[in-house]
């Protein structure tokens, strides 16, 4: 598997798309006689820049001699289009002209970086159908979803135009006569990323295009396409103050071991292993189209998707066998047509571990509801399935399986709902369905949810930009989003200014 590297300066908002969800599935490139993107029906590929081949790295100039990989479309394992990965030489040129870069950028202001920023968006804005079409076609969720994705990254362009204002840090007493204490907030310097080579290449197109507009070196928002050697130099790169992954937990734990032998700083958005606790008081009605909503949407493949439902006793078999009603209903097809719901799984690897995990649920004692086979046809299309009866802490319900698999369980009391929902090792995202308002503050409390997210009568998924993301333990600790999230970009300091004519010591210190 490959990745794409983006290497841009910090500030108050990422300019980068970024996937949360899966990397692009990309083999060695071999001889073709057709991709997608010559076939009339993807002609639109090219508005975006893109062409059969397509260069892999930006640093104010497009360039790119390392292997050619081939990017493949997972609603029929058919190739897309080519890029030409960066070589190692590439990569350090690369980092050399983006910290030269950081020294201008730096010094704009930032409400004057925030116009960049508007205008990216407003760039993104004019090209968002196109744009969720190559999310669909390369990732392969749905065509709403694709469209949502970049959404988001226009939503998130307008929020960090607001917070460009409201950087900065309080002016606080001091105890000393003459003496003032200011926080000081300045941008960190490099930040890294991975993503999904042809979105990558497209979003950077777009982003080069406005830097150019307003005459700003390329390099702010560069890009290195490359294997586990480029990924692997850049986490151990003391030049990349910041790196941020988006991941597992397994990769993730590498990442953070080589990011922190450096003392470098990291923002990781890992695995979860995500619950929804039904009680006895729930609205049903609420609760069976959020389940599916939550375990279904991008087949599965969410990092705050719902793989356990928790299910109070005297509901379980109500809720079972309206899920099943509900998940057989579920439209499911090509991405791009509107009344599909649900699509293909990203790789064929994910069809294994799909199969898998099936096999391993059967022999812990699981019963499938429904769903757990391979769908015929193209494609890495799987069943979505529900899986009743294993125990709590069985294995495989303790393993984040990042497939449309929803294990069920039955509890008796909140206490042991609470304690099942926080003793996997993931905490990213949790929600509750009841009606009782005690119940939903010890939820909220120290003894309540673990994790980074804790809804109450709405799905795991679906998270706001306004509010921050991400989770604890093995989901990494980082957040993103939220009206603080500059703070993860920026370097602070505390000044101290004696702007008087004594020099009296903190904490009543004499020193004569």
């Amino acid at each position: 598997m490959q990745r794409c590297t983006t290497l841009t300066l910090a500030r108050h908002s990422r300019l980068l798309l970024r996937s949360k969800f899966a990397l692009a599935q990309c083999q060695q490139s071999a001889a073709m006689s057709s991709l997608l993107i010559n076939q009339p029906k993807y002609a639109w590929l090219k508005e975006l820049g893109l062409s059969e081949d397509n260069p892999g790295v930006y640093n104010g100039s497009w360039g790119g001699s390392g292997e050619v990989i081939t990017s493949y479309c997972p609603a029929n394992n058919e190739p897309i289009a080519r890029v030409t990965q960066a070589t190692l030489a590439e990569y350090e040129e690369t980092v050399q002209k983006t910290k030269e870069a950081w020294k201008l950028w730096a010094d704009i202001p930032a409400p004057k970086r925030a116009e960049i920023v508007r205008q990216i968006g407003d760039a993104l804005r004019k090209k968002i159908k196109v744009l969720g079409s190559l999310v669909s076609l390369e990732m392969g969720k749905i065509y709403v979803e694709g469209v949502g994705e970049v959404q988001e990254y226009v939503d998130v362009c307008d929020y960090a135009v607001g917070l460009s204002r409201m950087i900065g840090g309080p002016i606080l007493p001091s105890e000393r006569p003459g003496h003032a204490l200011i926080e000081q907030w300045n941008p960190v310097g490099l930040v890294g990323a991975p993503t999904t080579p042809l979105t990558s290449v497209a979003v950077t197109k777009i982003v080069a295009e406005v830097l150019e507009q307003n005459n700003l070196p390329g390099s702010i928002c560069s890009m290195t396409c490359g294997g586990a050697d480029i990924g692997t130099a850049m986490a151990k790169d003391e030049r990349v103050d910041l790196l941020s992954f988006t991941g597992s937990t397994y990769v993730g734990k590498m990442v953070a071991m080589m990011v922190q032998e450096r003392f470098g700083r990291k923002l990781l958005e890992l695995g979860g292993n995500n619950a929804i606790i039904v009680f006895e008081d729930a609205d049903l009605n609420l609760v069976v189209p959020s389940a599916v909503f939550a375990s279904v949407g991008t087949a599965g493949q969410r990092c705050t998707t719902t793989r356990r439902l928790m299910l109070h006793e005297s509901v379980h078999d109500t809720v079972v066998e309206s899920l099943a009603k509900a998940y057989k209903q579920v439209r499911i097809g090509d991405p791009w047509d509107p009344s599909t719901l649900y699509g293909p799984l990203h790789t064929k690897q994910a069809v294994e571990q799909y199969l898998a995990a099936i096999e391993q649920a059967k022999q812990q004692g699981g019963t499938v509801v429904c769903g757990g086979k391979v769908m015929d046809r193209p494609g890495n299309y799987v069943e979505p399935a529900i899986i009743t009866g294993l125990a709590h802490d069985a294995s495989i319900v303790h393993t984040e399986t990042f497939v449309p698999i929803l294990y069920v369980l039955k509890f008796k009391t909140e206490e042991e709902a609470f304690a099942w929902n926080n003793e996997v090792k993931q905490g990213l995202s949790s929600s509750i369905f009841t009606k009782d308002l005690g119940r939903v503050f010890r939820w909220l409390g120290p003894r309540g949810s673990d994790c980074g997210i804790v809804n109450v009568n709405i799905p795991t998924s679906g998270a706001e930009i306004g509010g921050a993301f991400g989770g604890e333990k093995h989901t990494g600790g980082g957040r993103e989003s939220g009206s603080d999230s500059w703070k993860q970009y920026m370097r602070r300091s505390t000044c101290t200014i004696n702007y008087s004519k004594d020099l009296p010591l903190a904490q009543g210190i004499k020193f004569e």
